[in-house]
């Protein structure tokens, strides 16, 4: 059975517990689109990767393609926005970035630029103080870049459109609303 690696960047959009020490991450990659890959071992004490698979860090990792998920074998972080942690209103901003990219993308499709969008949105989140325009900013760039909006146009209802496009609900806006408030 010939198997093949693959290495990229990616933000970590969402993990779930699989088995005993197993974890399932959904990772948005900078060159290969929205991925599922299984990290083993990860909920291990000693596991030398749990530090850097958190969510919303931005992560490069390889990965080995097998005929069900891929798995990771290496990961490295490049930013873990320590910054954004310290601060509760930041850290549901985040979540809620994740959530949304996480649930507008599809599994593999190639999403370089969604990406882009999403790990600027993240360094933005470190420095700034205006929490309610970077979200609205952040909406409206990603539905105009995935062509859910058109450009120019003003976008009054930002979370209904959202909600329109991506035909259920966000759970953490509820959150992100009351901090932001």
């Amino acid at each position: 059975m010939k198997f093949r690696t693959y290495s990229s960047e990616g933000i970590i959009l969402s993990r779930k517990n699989y088995s005993e020490a197993d974890r399932i991450l959904i990772v948005l990659s900078k060159h290969f689109g929205k991925l599922s890959l299984l990290a083993k071992g990860i909920r291990k004490i000693k596991s030398k990767k749990r530090g850097h698979l958190e969510i919303f860090s931005r992560v490069k990792f390889s990965a080995v393609k097998t005929n069900g998920m891929g798995i990771i074998t290496e990961v490295e972080t490049i930013n873990d926005f320590n910054m954004v942690r310290t601060n509760l209103n930041k850290v549901s901003l985040a979540y809620y970035f994740c959530e949304v990219v996480n649930k507008i993308t599809h599994e593999d499709g190639h999403a370089s630029t969604v990406y882009g969008l999403l790990s600027t949105a993240l360094e933005q989140l470190e420095q700034e103080t205006e929490l309610k325009k970077l979200r609205m900013k952040f909406i409206y760039d990603l539905l105009t870049n995935m062509g859910y909006w058109p450009i120019g146009k003003k976008l009054i209802e930002a979370d209904i459109v959202l909600d329109d496009v991506i035909e259920r609900k966000i759970n953490s806006v509820r959150v992100g609303k009351k901090v932001l408030e």
